[in-house]
């Protein structure tokens, strides 16, 4: 019959690649069209080069890895497939859905039309496949695990960095006072706290997009619009503010402990007063423009 066709048609593609694209020709046999015993994930994308869309060839990396954990998992079957729809190819379908953003993911269930919860969060939740694959869990109760192929660049990284310390010690072995220097071990705690204040392991957990290009009129967002998300230039940006914060608590206290000539540390109190007054300002606004309400009334706690 009918469905038994779409199945084994299916079934094929799977066989040869993780991921099958589609035209509206596909689009609409194998998705819209009834009968259908079968989810697929779909996503929407725009890979090609004139698009310029760097996201959207970072999410199908991540969605590869995905597809193909699934493909030659022992739990493989004919319940779940992925799909691509490009821009280029799929116009008429990214018109006949009304999607004007790239790249988005669907799951098309068995049985009826695509509910909200069927549209992958991106924007708060990001692309990773970790996060895809708990999405999918959530919607179509087929449990996919990850698995990713080998990367080495951690270990090489780590391995270089022991060996330019042990060669560093090994050529200062007779003079090892720096490593009792106080200045310096500062400077290596300030980096640690900025980078985790400033969301560094949110972004390597999540994987949010770089930055945000709004489709209609090319405007770039580096500040995300939900208290429940962020980008990474978002966390760029948080991480000098906090830096530069620091550093006028640190000319303050200067000014304030010193005993140098009186005019200089009334420079570098005005210096270090401006640069908290400034970038915390700044920092507060982007807090405003992501919480929004602040602030707070009492009628907020009620």
């Amino acid at each position: 019959n009918l469905l038994a066709e779409k199945v084994e048609q299916l079934m094929e593609w799977s066989s040869r690649r993780s991921i099958f694209r589609m035209n509206g020709d596909k689009f609409r046999k194998f998705i819209k069209a009834p009968p259908r015993n079968y989810s697929m994930i779909v996503m929407f994308t725009a890979l090609q080069p004139q698009r310029q869309c760097s996201v959207c060839r970072q999410a199908n990396e991540e969605y590869q890895i995905l597809a193909n954990s699934w493909r030659y998992s022992s739990a493989f079957c004919n319940k779940l497939f992925f799909s691509m729809v490009d821009y280029d190819e799929g116009t008429d379908v990214f018109q006949q859905l009304n999607m004007n953003s790239a790249p988005t993911f669907m799951h098309f269930p068995p049985k009826g039309r695509p509910k909200r919860a069927d549209t992958f969060d991106l924007q708060r939740i990001g692309f990773a496949a970790e996060q895809l694959a708990k999405w999918i869990a959530d919607r179509t109760d087929v449990h996919i695990r990850v698995f990713r192929p080998p990367n080495y660049s951690g270990t090489i990284a780590l391995a270089l960095l022991v060996s330019l310390v042990g060669g560093l010690l090994y050529l200062r072995r007779n003079n090892l006072e720096f490593i009792y220097n106080k200045t310096g071990w500062a400077m290596v705690s300030l980096c640690i706290v900025f980078a985790m204040t400033s969301g560094q392991m949110w972004n390597h957990i999540r994987g949010p997009p770089y930055a945000h290009k709004n489709p209609h009129n090319g405007q770039v967002s580096y500040i995300h619009g939900s208290s429940q998300a962020q980008f990474v230039a978002e966390s760029h940006i948080i991480l000098v503010l906090n830096a530069a914060i620091t550093m006028g608590m640190v000319l303050l206290n200067e000014a304030a402990t010193s005993k140098g000539d009186v005019g200089k540390r009334r420079i570098i109190c005005l210096v270090g007063l401006g640069l908290v007054v400034f970038f915390f300002s700044f920092l507060l606004s982007i807090f405003r423009s992501k919480y929004h309400g602040y602030p707070y009334s009492d009628l907020d706690f009620e």
